[in-house]
């Protein structure tokens, strides 16, 4: 009877761990008001065993992406500022979203627009890639979840 206990508690221990690496939930994009201008991309980053570092993320057709970090300056005026990496927490999470990390996308294609899925490839420093879709969002739209 003891023995099952103890297998049945290493089961459900070995299903609560993180995962061995970092995967990526709820990625979505938010289009620019103005054509041409840069689109926005948001995402939850759930961390693996080891702490992580986004430092890229990709999408088919985007002529570039960064990543920036929206801050308050001491006037109460917004800034925002690329930043060479997103630091993801083992077992933690790390948010893109509206105010904080994200990821600006310059030319976006034409052809994207709104109820459309965009790939996203989210790429960390030790080389390990997680492709993700994105749920593609007009300006004016409120954000999904």
């Amino acid at each position: 009877m003891h023995r099952s206990i103890i297998i049945a508690a290493m089961l459900i221990a070995g299903c609560s761990q993180a995962p061995a690496r970092p995967t990526v939930t709820d990625a979505w994009v938010r289009l620019a008001a103005v054509p041409g201008r840069p689109a926005a991309a948001y995402a939850t980053l759930h961390g693996g065993a080891a702490a992580a570092q986004l430092v890229q993320i990709g999408a088919p057709g985007v002529a570039r992406v960064e990543l920036h970090e929206s801050r308050m300056t001491g006037n109460g005026m917004m800034a925002m500022d690329a930043v060479a990496a997103l630091p993801v927490p083992a077992g933690g999470t790390a948010t893109l979203a509206p105010g904080g990390y994200h990821a600006m996308m310059f030319g976006v294609p034409a052809t994207v627009t709104p109820g459309a899925t965009l790939p996203l490839t989210f790429r960390f420093a030790d080389g390990h890639a997680v492709e993700a879709p994105a749920r593609v969002i007009g300006a004016g739209e409120a954000a999904p979840h």
